[in-house]
């Protein structure tokens, strides 16, 4: 088990609750980023600033029972069928069988605002976010079989 990171919008306080909860569990971190990110990790993949290259690149090292941390929900959808478990940075878990509202959901905001509307970007982080995913991950990660260090 790893727990594999789009890190190119993953929040720093979400990153650094992986890495704490990687040690804790002795589970390794992989954080996937463009070249564009200054990030500190034992298993850091450094990619080109091209459109989907990082989500590629998660793709690619994320396998069965593996935990993914993105907010990209066609990564997730993705992810998930490859039996990744998915975890966005505000703790929320991306389900199989949520999967697909999600992301009509995502296609008919993106054609409302083809059409010139205007939607509500993301709400502003808070700590409530923070002790969320964090207690969503370490719940992912004991029901993983990860063994507290």
């Amino acid at each position: 088990m790893k727990i594999v990171i789009d890190a190119d919008a993953c929040p720093k306080n979400a990153l650094q609750i992986c890495l704490k909860l990687g040690r804790r569990y002795s589970v390794p971190v992989w954080t996937v980023a463009s070249f564009n990110h200054q990030i500190e990790s034992d298993h850091h993949v450094i990619v080109g600033n091209a459109s989907q290259e990082a989500d590629l690149q998660v793709m690619n090292l994320a396998r069965a029972e593996d935990v993914a941390v993105t907010q990209d929900w066609g990564l997730a959808a993705m992810l998930l069928g490859k039996g990744v478990r998915c975890l966005s940075p505000d703790g929320r878990e991306f389900k199989a069988d949520s999967i697909e509202f999600l992301l009509e959901e995502r296609e008919a905001k993106a054609r409302f605002r083809r059409g010139g509307g205007r939607t509500r970007g993301p709400k502003k982080r808070a700590a409530a976010d923070d002790q969320r995913f964090e207690a969503r991950l370490e719940s992912l990660l004991t029901a993983g079989n990860a063994v507290e260090c």
